[in-house]
């Protein structure tokens, strides 16, 4: 069981709920984010995800001409983590930079199986509308 450290958690989950109330959408089979896509991916802001990117170093974008951003999958499932520990768990900066460090910079499981679900659900609901479409072509 992890011990509970007051400088690394930081318990006021009123603030937390009200936070994440939507739900993040679905990532899409592409390889390479723009930072805008990224932020809509990930429910936060571009300038959240910059400064992320000073304060954690395993957030690490690509960058190409211009010093411009592109984000691959896996820093999308690594910023949705810090979220979820940030937002949602409570942590502070410090603990979730020393929670991602115990877990050697590793994406949660349960980060990756909601992103892996959600994509079979949208998968799934395309594959339905195609077969209603199909059902009233046939009547």
């Amino acid at each position: 069981m992890q011990e509970e450290n007051p400088k690394i958690m930081y318990t006021n989950k009123r603030n937390s709920k009200r936070r994440n109330q939507k739900a993040l959408p679905v990532i899409p089979d592409k390889r390479y984010f723009s930072i805008s896509e990224a932020s809509v991916l990930c429910g936060v802001k571009a300038y959240v995800l910059r400064y992320w990117e000073q304060e954690f170093s395993q957030v690490k974008p690509n960058k190409r001409q211009g010093n411009r951003r592109f984000y691959q999958q896996e820093d999308i499932l690594l910023i949705r983590q810090i979220k979820k520990l940030l937002y949602e768990d409570g942590f502070t900066i410090e603990g979730a930079r020393a929670q991602l460090s115990s877990q050697h910079g590793e994406v949660d499981q349960t980060v990756k199986t909601d992103a892996m679900v959600k994509k079979i659900v949208a998968d799934l609901e395309i594959i339905l509308q195609n077969l209603k479409r199909t059902e009233t072509v046939l009547s």
